[in-house]
């Protein structure tokens, strides 16, 4: 299990305004399949490994752009291989789809926490607008 423990604080710019972000006190990969981050104001937040490779930061391949909208679909199995730490600013995660491009600020790992299930309802509505799925393609054989 990787542990990394950061003291930071930042603000970040949300819906609602800014927002300053707690200093972060704890970063976990708890499975291959889930990470916890937690802050100085009590807030922790897990994350399965399918959110954080569908809301990855990085712009790169293995996103469709249907309509302008980025979609990643097949996800819902994918694991984490490795974090790195990025110096003092976050953590690149190595997923086991080969995805290694996104480094996760500190800050990052707040918003999305503070919008977990908004934006987990909204990648599944985008996911049936276009009829594509969170399970991944049959392999070609």
């Amino acid at each position: 299990m990787l542990t990394i423990t950061r003291v930071i604080s930042r603000r970040i710019h949300g819906k609602g305004g800014d927002v300053t972000v707690p200093k972060l006190t704890g970063f976990s990969i708890v499975s291959p399949k889930n990470v916890e981050v937690e802050y100085g104001d009590g807030s922790k937040f897990s994350f399965s490994s399918e959110f954080l490779r569908v809301h990855s930061p990085a712009a790169d391949g293995k996103v469709r752009s249907i309509g302008g909208e980025k979609v990643i679909s097949g996800r819902r199995y994918v694991g984490i291989m490795s974090a790195e730490p990025v110096g003092n600013y976050g953590v690149r995660l190595v997923f086991d789809d080969l995805h290694r491009t996104g480094i996760y600020p500190w800050d990052y790992f707040y918003e999305l926490g503070s919008n977990k299930f908004g934006l987990m309802r909204s990648y599944i509505k985008i996911l049936q607008k276009h009829h594509l799925s969170r399970e991944p393609l049959p392999r070609r054989g």
